[in-house]
């Protein structure tokens, strides 16, 4: 499978996966993605970020591959500043969304446009998420967004997760889905929509049919791009749930360097 890197694309998590702690690429991690992608091998991202909150990582790697965004909802082109594909909430999303606030006054919530991301609720943890993904939101309320929404994230305590999780398991929304992406994030996505479908549709992009595509993520929300993909592949530092569908655990963890260990082997 690994014969000639020319045939390969690697498309990887950020957070957790191809970022540490400190959300700088290792330079170890860097060197190595230079080499693969100069033996000809493609080199790109699937993140739940917007383009906003991602587009300072396509520059620092000079990314020449489309990336997957908002969880899958989207496929964007850094070079080409154009979002080639997009999979919008549906319009009941707006309803819904107050719903839950409505019923969840303390939990943070932002919506997550192809143009924009829009803060509805500005609790604690979503100001945190605000500087963990170093963009500059809009504010307001769910009537005053503007935009195609993709995405709806909830922020708040790990702890308080699962009763958001019982809570709207009980409301029976349908053309949407749910996943967690972090201990403290909770989203809303169109049905069907996730990093594994988002992979399908990257798939069919010119002179995209031939690769065989080598996924690695580290949580919950990279599970179904793993399992869409020809190999699966997760750090060290993957959640049980990940490690249980990857065809190769790394020794690594993403604080140590993962990719390269991935990247090394390959090249071997």
């Amino acid at each position: 499978m690994f014969e000639d890197p020319s045939k390969i694309c690697i498309i990887t998590d950020l957070d957790g996966t191809f970022l540490p702690k400190s959300k700088i690429p290792l330079e170890r991690d860097l060197a190595a993605v230079r080499d693969f992608e100069a033996a000809g091998g493609l080199f790109t991202i699937a993140t739940g970020r917007t383009i906003q909150a991602s587009k300072r990582f396509p520059e620092m790697l000079d990314l020449k591959t489309p990336m997957i965004v908002f969880n899958g909802a989207g496929i964007y082109d850094y070079r080409m500043d154009a979002l080639l594909f997009k999979h919008p909430l549906p319009e009941r999303a707006k309803e819904m969304t107050a719903q839950i606030l409505r019923d969840n006054p303390h939990v943070g919530t932002e919506v997550l446009c192809a143009e924009d991301t829009w803060v509805v609720n500005n609790t604690e943890r979503e100001q945190e998420h605000v500087r963990i993904c170093q963009v500059a939101p809009k504010y307001g309320t769910i009537d005053e967004v503007q935009g195609t929404w993709l995405k709806v994230l909830f922020a708040l305590d790990p702890d308080e997760v699962p009763a958001l999780i019982e809570y709207i398991d009980k409301q029976g929304f349908t053309g949407v889905d749910f996943c967690r992406s972090d201990p403290r994030f909770y989203e809303m996505l169109p049905h069907g929509v996730s990093k594994g479908s988002g992979l399908t549709a990257f798939r069919m992009l010119p002179g995209m049919r031939h690769y065989t595509f080598i996924a690695v993520g580290d949580y919950d929300n990279d599970i179904e791009m793993l399992k869409a993909a020809d190999f699966a592949v997760c750090p060290q530092n993957a959640s049980d749930s990940v490690k249980a569908v990857a065809d190769l655990v790394l020794s690594r963890t993403c604080e140590e360097g993962a990719m390269e260990e991935l990247i090394r082997g390959i090249m071997k």
